[in-house]
C-alpha cells in the first residue's frame, strides 16, 4: 500500500441525506451519504476543470446527483431499473419542465377528488406479483390501480418518469409490508395491517417535496461556472464493453454490494412489479442471477463454485468455510462457500474492468465493508484491495470510515448461526491507476 495524504471522508452512511434536497426523494438502505461524496470529489476532483465521474454501481444516485451539481460529468452503471429511474430522475432534475410538472400535480389533485366515485382499472394489477399477504388492503388498491391510471395519461415522458419514482418511493409506506430493514410483512415486524390510507394525499406530499428540489436543482445550476450532467445506463458494469471508452474516467466514487446477502432485488420487488419494469417471475430471477455477487439463495444449490481469482488467502477462507457445518448442505458452510467464491469472483472482474476504465493517475473511492459468514471474519475491503493490486492497480490509501455497522443479514439466524467476536466496520479504499 503506497500512502497518499489522507482524506478526512465524512459518515457514508445513507440515513445521512433524508433531510437533503433530491437525495430524500427514494429511501435506500444502502447507499451512501452525499456528504462522503462531496468530500471525494473536493479532495480528487477539485477546481474548474470538468471530469468525468463514475459510478459503477449507481444505486438511486448520491454520486450522479453530487458529481452533476458540482459540474462534471457524471456516467452511472445500475442493474436494478427502479434504483436506475431514481438515479436518472434526480441527477437530472435541474433539466425538468417544472411548470409542466406542477400543472400535473395540480391536475392529479383534482382527478383524486373522483376517485372514491369511480370503479379502478383493474388491468393494471401486475398478475405476475405475488405477495404471502395481500400487499394492498381493497381500499388503497383501488386508490393505487387510479393513480396508475393517471400516470398511464401523463403524456411527457420525464413528467411520467417522475410521478412514477414518487409513487415508488411512498407505495411501501401505505400498504401491509414494511422494510426492517429488509422487505417483510407487518405483522411479522409487529406491526397493525394497514386498511386506510390516503394515497392521494401522500404521493402529493412526495410529489411537492420533489417540485421544491426541483426548483432548487435550477437555482444551484444557474447559480454554477458550468452546468453538470449525468447519464445512467441500465446494466451491470461487469459486461460494459463498448459503453465507456478505455482509460476516460478521471475518478470513481462507488460502493459495491457488501458480502451481507442484503437482497436488493427483493427488496424493490414492489416498485418492479407495480411500474411494470417486470411482469413475471422469471423476468425477476434474471435480474437476481445478473446481481454483483450474487445472492446466497441463488448460488448454495449445486457443485461448488470454483474461485477465478488469483488469491491464495480467499481460497483458504473458501476451504474452511465448506468444512463448516457440512451437515447442513447447502444451508451450512458449503452453501454459503459457493455464495462467497461468487462474491470474490465478481470483485475480481470488477478490479479488471476497473483498471480498464481509469485513466492513468486516476483515483477510484471505493466504500465497502467486511462481513462475518458462518462465524468467520471476512475483511471484504482488504481482500479487495489485495484483488485491485493483481488486477495492476494501486491501493493507496485504506481509511474505516465507519467502526459499527448493523443490518448484516448473514451473522445470525436460525440457518446462517456462527460464533465470531469480530465487529463490523465500513472502510473507504482509495484505489490509483497506475501513471503509465
Amino acid at each position: 500500500m503506497k500512502a497518499e495524504k489522507a482524506v478526512g471522508f465524512s459518515d457514508p452512511a445513507f440515513t445521512e441525506n433524508r433531510d437533503e434536497p433530491l437525495h430524500r426523494w427514494v429511501p435506500w438502505v444502502a447507499g451512501f451519504s452525499s456528504a462522503f461524496v462531496r468530500d471525494a470529489l473536493r479532495a480528487y476532483a477539485g477546481g474548474p476543470q470538468r471530469r468525468r465521474v463514475l459510478d459503477p454501481f449507481a444505486g438511486v444516485g448520491t454520486t450522479l446527483v453530487e458529481a452533476a451539481l458540482a459540474g462534471h460529468e457524471a456516467i452511472g452503471f445500475e442493474l436494478n431499473p427502479y434504483a436506475a429511474l431514481a438515479a436518472r430522475t434526480k441527477a437530472n432534475a435541474a433539466r425538468v419542465d417544472l411548470p409542466a410538472f406542477q400543472q400535473a400535480i395540480a391536475s392529479l389533485q383534482r382527478a383524486s377528488r373522483r376517485w372514491g366515485s369511480r370503479r379502478p382499472p383493474a388491468h393494471l394489477r401486475p398478475e405476475g406479483f405475488r405477495s404471502r399477504i395481500p400487499f394492498f388492503s381493497e381500499s388503497v388498491l383501488n386508490q393505487v390501480l387510479h393513480a396508475l391510471a393517471y400516470l398511464e395519461r401523463l403524456p411527457e415522458p420525464a413528467t411520467a418518469d417522475l410521478f412514477r419514482l414518487a409513487l415508488g418511493s411512498v407505495m411501501v409506506s401505505f400498504s401491509n409490508y414494511t422494510y426492517e430493514p429488509s422487505l417483510g410483512s407487518r405483522p411479522a415486524a409487529g406491526k397493525e395491517l394497514i386498511e386506510e390510507a390516503d394515497v392521494a394525499a401522500t404521493l402529493l406530499a412526495k410529489l411537492g417535496e420533489m417540485s421544491d428540489d426541483i426548483a432548487w436543482a435550477k437555482a444551484q445550476a444557474a447559480a454554477a461556472a458550468s452546468p453538470g450532467s449525468a447519464t445512467v445506463h441500465t446494466g451491470d458494469f461487469l459486461t460494459s464493453d463498448g459503453v465507456l471508452p478505455t482509460a476516460s474516467v478521471d475518478l470513481v466514487i462507488t460502493s459495491p454490494p457488501y458480502l451481507n446477502n442484503y437482497h436488493y432485488v427483493r427488496n424493490t420487488r414492489p416498485q418492479l412489479f407495480w411500474l411494470s419494469f417486470v411482469a413475471t417471475s422469471e423476468e425477476l430471477k434474471a435480474l437476481e442471477q445478473a446481481n454483483f455477487g450474487k445472492y446466497w439463495q441463488t448460488v448454495r444449490i449445486g457443485p461448488p463454485v470454483a474461485l477465478e481469482c488469483p488469491h491464495e488467502g480467499i481460497r483458504a477462507l473458501l476451504e474452511e468455510l465448506r468444512e463448516t457445518r457440512v451437515a447442513e448442505g447447502a444451508y451450512g458452510g458449503p452453501g454459503w462457500a459457493n455464495y462467497v467464491a461468487s462474491y470474490f469472483n465478481d470483485s475480481w472482474r470488477f478490479a479488471q474492468v476497473l483498471r480498464q476504465a481509469l485513466r492513468p493517475g486516476a483515483r477510484a473511492i471505493v466504500v465497502i465493508g467486511n462481513s462475518i459468514v458462518q462465524g468467520i471474519n471476512i475483511p471484504t475491503d482488504v481482500l479487495l484491495g489485495e484483488l485491485a493490486e493483481r488486477a495492476g492497480l494501486e491501493v493507496a490509501e485504506r481509511q474505516v470510515v465507519r467502526e459499527k455497522r448493523v443490518g448484516a443479514s448473514i451473522t445470525a439466524s436460525s440457518v446462517r448461526r456462527g460464533a465470531s467476536r469480530a465487529a463490523l466496520y465500513e472502510a473507504a479504499l482509495v484505489i490509483r491507476s497506475s501513471l503509465h
